[in-house]
């Protein structure tokens, strides 16, 4: 899980590196974001698989835009964190993360268009 604190300091960090505009639009839709993946409904998680979860998570940053500035670049790296918490990595080029994300943005890829992607490019690491 990725907390509050966490996220902000992430995008701090990047801010602080590519540029933009510090700051958060609507804490409460990057509460909602960060707690999305790990929503349940009597008693079942909605989004079991690590991939379902930083889908989720990516998804919920892009489309409502909880940060200023850099929803693209903090979405990503949360998303790509969330994965590494579970020993999952992204292997594709910086090309296709690039497109990957521009698509989500746009609201050319809904959540199943995610996951599937992130199937095809993301490889679980034997550690």
């Amino acid at each position: 899980m990725i907390y509050l604190a966490q996220a902000e300091q992430i995008h701090k960090i990047l801010i602080d590196r590519f540029g933009g505009s510090h700051g958060i639009r609507n804490q409460g839709a990057l509460l909602s974001a960060l707690s999305r993946p790990f929503q349940t409904f009597d008693g079942k998680e909605l989004y079991v698989t690590p991939i379902q979860k930083a889908a989720a998570l990516i998804e919920s940053i892009l489309v409502n835009h909880p940060f200023i500035d850099g929803n693209k670049r903090t979405g990503y790296v949360l998303m790509r964190l969330l994965l590494i918490e579970n020993s999952y990595d992204i292997q594709a080029s910086q090309d296709e993360k690039y497109q990957f994300v521009v698509r989500i943005a746009s609201g050319k890829s809904n959540f199943n268009d995610i996951v599937y992607w992130l199937e095809r490019y993301t490889k679980k690491s034997d550690s």
